[in-house]
This record gives C-alpha cells, structure tokens and sequence, in this order.
C-alpha cells in the first residue's frame, strides 16, 4: 500500500520584477497561465490532494483557476503575509495528511514535465 501523495503548489508571489498589477501566476506564456500550465502535469498524475498556496492577487487567481478547472477540487491555502518559501508551506500543515509524502512545485514553472514528476513519485516509494 502506498502512502498518500499530496501536491503543493506555491502560487502566493508577488513578482515585483515582472511590474505589473497581475499576480506572477497568472501570467501567460503559450496561451496558459503559468499556473494551468502546472496544473495540467500535476492531473496527468496520481495524487489524493492538490493545495494551491495565494497571496498576492488571492481571490484573481482563485477565481481564474476555479473557473477554468471546473471539475477539479483544489485545497485554497491564504498565505497573508509573503514570508518565503519555507512559511509557504508551513501554513498547508494543518491542511495535510497526518501521514503520507507531499510534492511540493512553483506556480511559477510551467516547463516542467509529468515524466520528471512521475519519476520523483516512482524514486519516492515506501520502504
């Protein structure tokens, strides 16, 4: 039997560097957000949960990608104040599995491929 797999997605940045009023994940690059564009690699996989982390521009993203993926089910997680990396994922704990393994992935980086998550899955296995 294996252990559950949790996604996290960490879609709370700001992108200051990018100047402008939408949030990074948001984005568009081919068509997609940034964001749906990792979206779609992680459904090509097997996993018991997806949490999406927002901050910046929260509710424009939540609404976006709930409107867009209407038959998926998502775990909405506020981080309210932008603390780095290591805060966002912090406040998915209460909302994880008391036991299992967590994947954790940028809002930010479309280019990465099912192939590369599905061999992280695979050379994470009980045991």
């Amino acid at each position: 039997m294996t252990s559950p797999l949790s996604v996290i997605i960490l879609a709370a940045g700001k992108g200051t560097r990018m100047q402008s009023a939408k949030p990074k994940v948001l984005q568009t690059l081919a068509g997609k957000s940034l964001l749906a564009h990792v979206l779609d690699t992680c459904n090509q996989l097997t996993v018991d949960e997806t949490i999406i982390v927002h901050g910046f521009g929260g509710d424009q993203v939540k609404s976006e990608i709930t409107n867009q993926y209407t038959q998926s089910s998502f775990t909405w997680v506020a981080q309210t104040e932008q603390l780095g990396t290591g805060h966002a994922v912090k406040v998915t704990l209460s909302d994880l599995p008391k036991s299992g393994k967590s994947l954790i992935l940028y809002g930010d980086v479309p280019l990465v491929s099912c192939q590369t998550l599905a061999a992280l899955k695979a050379a994470n296995t009980d045991g």
